[in-house]
């Protein structure tokens, strides 16, 4: 068993069991990467992978197993060399965030100029995707905070989770709107209205579904989105009322929308910082999270990382 075998087996799943693509993130042949695969196979004695004749369909279930381990192992190694070179070098290095559009959109523009004014010499690697993206990457090591309102939270204690900040949905509509003649809707009256909100799984969606769930009320969602802009844009062409996360909406650059509060409706929201158990906290990175929670001391990063979770 060697690394390069770990390293094609995790990237074969990344890369949805296609070998030439494997083949060609790694700089090797196809036939290297199928004869490795077989070979560890061979040595742990299981079938990891579900085969078509050549092609790979899928893992076997001690394929996923092994996968997990793997992902394991290399962020391992990922750590180890990421304990080197902060002996050596103490604030300069790379910050690897994995976030949702919403959060590098609206909550995190401040807080990272006044990181990188503080830090000049550490470059910033934004990653922007989906919460699941953002748990895969996380728990495979690629960065090393992740930021989202959904999926953290249930990744099986794989992260340690800080809140970041609280927020709520609030409805928009274009100016003249009936209900803004309304000082504060009703769900009912809401859902008298086409809807236009965010795709299932993103930006507390499952709180929205949740209020028109437990009022019996089936709305009408014309569309979804994974961009407030997005959703904002189809609000100003009429298309449906928007339910956005409140702190998209900005009154000097949406000029022609109202924003109605939905405090009263939907149930309030929290963004979390998370972090890998196993990963290697750099100094800066106590700092950035410090600059999106100031309660959150260096002593009480580190208790929740030893198993005295503050969450």
């Amino acid at each position: 068993m060697n690394i390069q075998q770990l390293k094609i087996v995790r990237e074969t799943a990344r890369r949805q069991f296609n070998l030439t693509a494997v083949a060609a993130a790694l700089y090797t042949s196809q036939s290297g990467v199928s004869k490795h695969l077989r070979d560890l196979e061979d040595e742990l004695g299981v079938v990891l992978f579900e085969r078509h004749g050549k092609r790979l369909l899928g893992l076997t279930e001690p394929g996923q197993a092994v996968l997990r381990s793997v992902e394991r192992i290399l962020a391992e190694m990922d750590t180890l060399k990421q304990t080197a070179q902060e002996f050596i070098q103490s604030d300069n290095g790379t910050l690897r965030i994995a976030t949702t559009h919403t959060q590098a959109r609206y909550a995190l523009p401040k807080v990272l100029l006044t990181f990188q004014q503080r830090f000049p010499k550490v470059r910033l690697e934004l990653h922007q995707c989906s919460p699941s993206e953002i748990v895969s990457l996380l728990r495979g090591g690629e960065v090393d905070i992740g930021i989202a309102t959904e999926a953290l939270m249930s990744s099986n204690g794989s992260f340690i989770c800080f809140p970041y900040y609280s927020w709520n949905h609030s409805l928009i509509v274009p100016e003249q709107h009936p209900l803004t003649a309304i000082t504060s809707p009703t769900l009912e009256e809401i859902a008298a209205y086409p809807l236009i909100t965010y795709h299932e799984g993103y930006t507390g969606r499952q709180n929205i579904d949740t209020a028109f769930q437990q009022a019996q009320l089936q709305p009408e969602i014309t569309m979804t989105a994974i961009d407030a802009d997005v959703i904002k844009t189809y609000v100003e062409l009429g298309l449906g009322v928007g339910i956005i996360a409140s702190m998209a909406f900005d009154e000097r650059r949406d000029q022609g929308l109202s924003l109605i509060s939905g405090k009263n409706l939907f149930q309030e929201s929290t963004t979390f910082l998370a972090v890998r158990r196993s990963g290697f906290m750099r100094s800066y990175l106590y700092d950035f999270i410090n600059l999106c929670n100031e309660s959150l001391t260096r002593r009480e990063i580190d208790d929740a990382l030893a198993g005295e979770s503050i969450v």
